[in-house]
């Protein structure tokens, strides 16, 4: 499995830009995907963007345009470059790694980091 340590959130008026950091340590060769969800206070995880092996990307439809995720050339880190950002961006945003291990699929999670739009 993999280990996941993000970086980058803070705090940035609305229409600035931040961009986090997301490093994979451990089997990065099991990994198939990896993304970025983000979480509010009382609400469910969601999905912002993600970013198969093969480089495929996808994007929730309140962030197309505006975020990019991207990866480093050793695919052990995934970056979200946040641009245009709003106040209702403001969640903790988590990095995620979904893989295999043997016959078995697995599934990790970074510590959260947070990220605040001010109006």
């Amino acid at each position: 499995q993999v280990q996941l340590v993000e970086s980058g959130g803070g705090l940035v008026q609305a229409g600035g830009s931040l961009r986090l950091s997301c490093r994979a340590s451990g089997s990065i060769f099991s990994i198939n995907a990896m993304g970025w969800y983000r979480q509010a206070p009382g609400n469910l995880r969601e999905l912002v963007a993600g970013i198969t092996r093969g480089g495929s990307t996808n994007y929730a439809d309140s962030v197309k345009g505006r975020f990019t995720i991207s990866r480093s050339n050793a695919k052990d880190t995934v970056y979200l470059q946040m641009n245009s950002l709003k106040p209702e961006d403001t969640r903790v945003y988590y990095c995620n790694a979904q893989g295999a291990w043997g016959l078995k699929d697995y599934e990790s999670w970074g510590q959260g980091t947070q990220v605040t739009v001010s109006s």
